[in-house]
């Protein structure tokens, strides 16, 4: 029998970019909410400690329906810088033919989407968190142990004050790519190393970002460049992870050349680079996106290559589901019932099994050097840039358009 004394109805265990924005979408369904984070919120940075996962330096290419969702939640209000646009995407390869080139006017929209700092998106889902009603956040709070039991979970948590125990009629895992929860649920993971690492950092250039998003291709990775709000180029430059050490030990000049030397001149010369971090490329697949009362979304349930920055708009479309067909089932609604539980499965199948094929596909593509796949590049980037009826369904794909779309990240 569940313990009456700590029990809530929605357990979600992390909160981080895709845990919060969940906090923010099951506000006013009626459902007892905790939170539950192992690591302590910075309050005199007013958001989070660098150690919490997806509150840092990265820049997210937020599609159309995540924006549509984070406003819809109230999250963007929140946030201390404007969104920079991204209204042209250009794709290429060195040494193929051809390039893709999309425009959101010929598509009918002002933008594909827009970028903004994970750190200024946490902050923002921070300050939107502190004004839940329906939320009782644990922070700093470490998930010890959990048993199954017929009608939820008993959570072992510990606390700065002592152990406590918890009970939940349903458990959701959002704590990223070494989810604990899914090791909980005994669900096996399929783990692919790229063998990269992406270097990322903010640069400066003698041209201002302007709405612009490139991303180019190499034999060692990919290289982005994203328009931030600051007018500066969220940059990502993709190495072999043997060279990774070394590139990182680069001065910021020499970090430049490689950079320029890579990408090529079409943003103009760099001038500046600031902080910059290092991420190793390791793709984490689970193989079931939910156990026993309990759901996987998120890096949890599929960490991804970011090429094509698809990563947090599938978390996002994750959360989003699943606070929909619970609000749609009524305050009575039963958060972990096989039913809710088995109509998610369903519902996320597309998106997700479409989105993962696309990113490991185009990762393992562009990095592919016989001469057979570059012939096939070649003859797919001509294709897609003069051939407007297979332009559409990419740019469609790229506002996040994929599958059964949730109601909140429908364009309103």
């Amino acid at each position: 029998m569940s313990d009456p004394h700590d029990t809530c109805d929605i357990a979600i265990i992390g909160s981080g970019l895709v845990g919060a924005s969940l906090a923010c979408a099951l506000e006013g369904s009626g459902q007892r909410v905790v939170s539950i984070e192992a690591v302590a919120a910075d309050a005199g940075s007013g958001g989070r400690d660098p150690a919490r996962s997806g509150f840092d330096e990265r820049n997210l290419a937020l599609a159309e329906t995540s924006l549509n969702a984070l406003d819809a939640l109230g999250v963007l209000a929140h946030l201390r810088a404007p969104l920079a646009p991204i209204r042209h995407i250009h794709v290429s390869r060195v040494g193929d033919f051809g390039a893709v080139r999309l425009a959101a006017e010929e598509h009918g929209r002002t933008r594909f989407g827009a970028v903004v700092v994970a750190r200024e998106l946490g902050a923002a889902l921070e300050a939107r968190l502190a004004m839940l009603s329906g939320l009782r956040r644990l922070c700093p709070a470490r998930l010890v142990e959990g048993q199954a039991q017929a009608d939820g979970w008993r959570l072992r948590l510990a606390c700065p004050d002592g152990e406590r125990i918890l009970f939940a009629r349903c458990l959701i895992g959002a704590d990223g790519a070494a989810s604990q929860t899914r090791r909980l649920l005994a669900i096996p993971d399929q783990r692919h190393d790229y063998q990269q690492t992406l270097l990322v950092a903010a640069v400066a250039g003698e041209r201002r970002a302007d709405g612009h998003a490139w991303e180019r291709f190499d034999r060692y990775g990919p290289i982005a460049l994203l328009p931030r709000p600051d007018g500066l180029f969220g940059a990502v430059m993709g190495v072999a992870r043997e060279q990774a050490e070394a590139v990182s030990a680069l001065s910021d000049d020499a970090w430049l050349d490689l950079l320029q030397q890579r990408f090529g001149w079409r943003a103009g010369r760099f001038l500046r680079v600031g902080r910059r971090a290092a991420y190793p490329m390791v793709r984490v697949l689970a193989e079931r996106i939910a156990g026993h009362r309990a759901v996987l979304m998120g890096n949890a349930a599929q960490t991804l290559h970011p090429i094509g920055a698809q990563g947090f708009n599938l978390g996002l479309r994750d959360a989003l589901t699943y606070a929909e067909l619970l609000v749609a089932a009524g305050p009575d609604g039963d958060p972990g019932g096989a039913s809710l539980i088995g109509e998610y499965v369903r519902a996320r199948h597309e998106d997700r099994e479409r989105t993962v094929a696309f990113s490991d596909g185009l990762a393992r593509l562009t990095s592919n050097e016989t001469r057979l796949a570059a012939g096939l590049r070649s003859l797919g980037l001509l294709a897609l840039q003069h051939l407007p009826g297979l332009r559409a369904p990419l740019a469609v794909a790229a506002m996040g358009y994929r599958g059964r779309t949730p109601r909140l990240a429908r364009s309103r």
